[in-house]
């Protein structure tokens, strides 16, 4: 080999040579830096939605997290709320999809999250997901206005019994999904026959208060917590809940349960926290334990008793084995009621 191949075979050797030492170099760091952040996550503020308007049941159970997060010092960064409303959580659902491999956006969610998916009302479910925690369950609670002629259920029931277009129902949920739901599950079990022909009317920005109150529609169906100032300021009467026992305190503790008044039947309103799809393992981890630790908390203890939730944690793994069970009972309450999708 002559000399000046020699020279340039040792110049290319050597310059290989140092592209590999800093690749491996560049590789080291960029983990270094990856675990760096892990250690110093949150750093900032993150991205709380509430899938539906201001008010409802979704916007308190989010607005009480951030807030027990904040006043028990788990977390130091702040955590606006954001309302997302439409399509029964649907838009919110597709504006997660947009946010694959964040660490920053936490949404909650309940049973609309499986029904929308399940009555075709979107293809995305709760797998486009990352499932953090169940915490707690509510129940929905039907109302009138306080001048109604009806003061039970029972009196609901035997009236749409004569006539199924005799009572309008309003919900903060989309048709087919939890607040209709709820209502037709409960008229199933008393015996109302015509379930399909029972008026329905979705409010999804949150309005459906101001609806009952303004005589728009005759009953509401929605979550305890949804309503508990109207119930204690006297312009909304109770006719009863789905719980399967009188659940917490003042005039929560005054509703009668649908079971009470002979209807054999409940529904639970289960809410927990969903991430952005594929959240990166530290942050899923850092809020599966920040999150065990806020159940824990009195402000928490407080806020469910204050709010009639009964305390329903469950962490991240117990939380999916939930949702694949729950998603296949509600697939069966679907196809008895004629709204699952074909």
């Amino acid at each position: 080999m002559s000399l000046r191949k020699k020279i340039v075979t040792g110049i290319l050797a050597v310059g290989l040579l140092g592209t590999s030492v800093l690749t491996g170099c560049g590789a080291k760091d960029t983990g270094a830096a990856k675990e760096k952040d892990a250690e110093k996550y949150p750093k900032k503020a993150m991205e709380f939605i509430a899938p539906g308007g201001a008010g409802g049941g979704w916007d308190l159970t989010i607005r009480t997290t951030a807030k027990v997060l904040k006043d028990s010092r788990l977390v130091s960064v702040p955590m606006p709320v954001t309302n997302k409303p439409g399509g029964g959580g649907g838009v919110n659902l597709a504006y997660m999809q947009t946010k694959k491999g964040s660490d920053g956006l936490i949404s909650v969610y309940s049973p609309p999250i499986l029904l929308i998916n399940l009555n075709g009302s979107t293809d995305l479910s709760y797998k486009d997901t990352t499932p953090l925690a169940r915490l707690i369950t509510d129940y929905g609670v039907f109302v009138v206005s306080k001048d109604s002629p009806y003061n039970t259920i029972n009196e609901v029931m035997e009236a749409l019994k004569k006539d199924s277009k005799s009572i309008k129902i309003g919900g903060n949920s989309s048709a087919g999904s939890m607040d209709h739901i709820q209502f037709l599950m409960i008229a199933k079990a008393a015996g109302v026959e015509k379930l399909k022909e029972i008026d329905y009317v979705s409010f999804q920005d949150g309005a459906a208060s101001a609806q009952i109150l303004g005589g728009h529609i005759d009953l509401l169906s929605t979550g305890l917590g949804d309503v508990q100032q109207l119930l204690e300021s006297g312009d909304l009467k109770a006719l009863a809940h789905t719980g399967s026992k009188r659940v917490g305190e003042g005039v929560l503790a005054e509703i009668p349960t649908v079971k009470e008044q002979g209807i054999d039947a409940t529904f639970e309103n289960w809410r927990g926290l969903f991430a952005a799809p594929e959240m990166p393992d530290y942050a899923v981890k850092y809020w599966r334990e920040t999150l065990a630790e806020m159940v824990k908390t009195k402000e928490w203890q407080e806020a469910c008793k204050k709010n009639g939730w009964d305390d329903a944690y469950l962490d991240k793994d117990g939380f999916e084995r939930f949702l694949e069970k729950v998603n296949e009972d509600y697939k069966e309450i679907l196809t008895d009621i004629g709204m699952i999708k074909q």
